[in-house]
């Protein structure tokens, strides 16, 4: 059972005093965990509490705080499996303070019962600032807010130099006794991307600028009607997860909705996955083909992508990786709440950058897997009229008649 150390990162997060306690940091800074045993330790020591904790959908609770929170408890021995209410997501501590886990979405939503303490769990997603607004004058006594600053939003236009609170930035450094050295060697072996290294190694707030993928509507379901034309599948074992992504068409554009993401997965695991799925053609990495060959064995009807280039063009818009992603940037996407590495994946999909900090036209292997998953998907989908007929497999056609290239 793993551990939860007193780092440096808690030690900081317990010596805010202020009502509103902001929290900004990198990747592997603690920021979640620490508020979480700040939260855990309050709701012990004092009586009839309320404590709200807030993400932009249960799944992101589910897979975050819900997670880190009940494995703190088990690891420090405070765990009662009779004190969770599991349909409410409520956890009641011995002198009736409670912990509760809620999404808040809507300003509706909002105008509900008071609070003593809140805790907005990565606050630049989980809501607008009207609905922060209404939670703040129902919260009695401290909120706390945490998030990565890969992106601005309300806390730079609304809190930042107009409300008297604390602000924190972690980094990896806050927490260095409770990494292991792998972690520590990954993060820095970044400094060389100024960009990456701004926001995840030092948890100052990034440019956007090289962002790849914008614009994608985030929605809570699969509409009716929707139909699903391919499934896009991004091998990985070890370091990286293999990734599945089912892409769905409506309304004219396009829907990625996250069925796996995770590491160490066989090919029987993969095509075990895919037969509870509704069929579909999978369009693969085909720098695999012996894993191909072994998913199709096991009755799944996949293939690889055929990587073609752009034989009008020249330098880096030649390359298969940039015109798959011009590709999908000309055309409408959607994407599930649900798919919560997936979405943030995508949230976090950069170009990578030189020895100078300058953009260049290849994207940063970091959150990378299931964007090409979704570009494996999306290039044996859509019309591109603007590609020329090309060298390519003489399969090409059979795989996909309908891009007509």
């Amino acid at each position: 059972m793993e551990v939860f150390q007193d780092t440096i990162a808690t030690q900081k997060i317990f010596s805010l005093k202020k009502r509103i306690r902001a929290v900004s940091g990198g990747t592997s800074a603690s920021k979640t965990i620490s508020i979480l045993v700040w939260c855990i330790d309050y709701a012990q020591v004092t009586k009839n509490k309320k404590i709200d904790i807030m993400a932009e959908s249960y799944p992101h609770l589910e897979d975050g705080a819900i997670k880190d929170f009940k494995q703190i408890m088990l690891a420090q021995g405070y765990w009662e499996d009779a004190r969770w209410n599991d349909t409410k997501h409520i956890y009641t501590f011995g002198g009736k303070s409670v912990i509760k886990f809620i999404s808040v979405d809507k300003l509706g939503k909002a105008k509900g019962p008071r609070r003593d303490v809140l805790f907005v769990n990565e606050a630049n997603h989980a809501m607008t600032y009207q609905v922060f607004d209404q939670l703040r004058v129902r919260t009695k006594e401290v909120i706390w807010l945490d998030w990565n600053p890969s992106n601005e939003f309300w806390y730079y236009d609304e809190i930042d130099g107009k409300v008297d609170h604390d602000f924190l930035r972690l980094t990896y450094l806050d927490c260095l006794d409770a990494l292991d050295q792998n972690i520590v060697d990954d993060i820095e072996s970044h400094k060389h991307n100024k960009q990456w290294w701004l926001v995840y190694g030092l948890g100052y707030l990034g440019e956007v600028e090289g962002k790849i993928f914008k614009g994608w509507k985030e929605i809570d379901e699969i509409p009716h009607g929707a139909r699903l034309e391919r499934y896009g599948l991004d091998f990985g074992y070890t370091n990286d997860p293999s990734v599945i992504i089912a892409l769905y068409y409506h309304d004219g554009g396009y829907i990625v909705d996250e069925i796996v993401w995770k590491k160490g997965m066989s090919a029987k695991q993969m095509a075990d996955r895919l037969l509870d799925e509704e069929p579909a053609l999978v369009v693969a990495d085909s720098a695999e083909p012996r894993t191909i060959q072994e998913i199709k064995d096991y009755g799944i009807n996949i293939t690889g992508v055929v990587k073609k280039k752009r034989k009008e063009a020249s330098g880096p818009a030649k390359n298969f990786v940039s015109w798959s992603i011009e590709l999908i940037q000309n055309n409408k996407f959607s994407i599930t709440k649900r798919s919560l590495r997936v979405l943030k994946d995508y949230r976090n999909y950069l170009w990578d950058t030189d020895k100078d900090g300058n953009i260049i036209n290849v994207p940063h292997h970091d959150f990378s897997d299931s964007m090409d998953a979704v570009r494996y998907a999306g290039v044996s989908l859509i019309k591109q009229p603007n590609f020329k007929k090309m060298e390519a497999s003489p399969l090409l056609d059979n795989y996909y008649p309908e891009l007509g290239i």
